[in-house]
């Protein structure tokens, strides 16, 4: 999948359209919080797999229940239709 750049109008509709995202310093970001570490854990290991599918890797952290998740299209100079189909994405794997 190719990494179309986001127009200023389509990243200023991203938080309505992805819950739970919002956009930090010209990036998706979502912080998330699981049961325990295997949880979390668990979760980056499903998104690893997707990401991998995509091409496209987020970058994110994992401190015990906690993991953070930011994500951009550094080729493209900010936010792409990668990083909206990969928080789409993310999004479907949460209750």
């Amino acid at each position: 999948m190719a990494a179309t750049p986001l127009t200023a109008e389509q990243i200023s509709a991203l938080p309505a359209q992805l819950p739970g995202w919002s956009v930090v310093e010209g990036k998706l970001h979502r912080e998330l919080s699981f049961a325990d570490f295997i949880a979390a854990f668990g979760f980056m290991a499903q998104v690893a797999l997707i990401a991998e599918s995509l091409g496209h890797h987020p970058e994110w952290s994992n401190v015990w229940n906690r993991v953070t998740i930011t994500l951009t299209t550094h080729d493209a100079g900010g936010l792409s239709s990668l990083d909206l189909e990969l928080a789409q994405r993310i999004n479907q794997l949460l209750p």
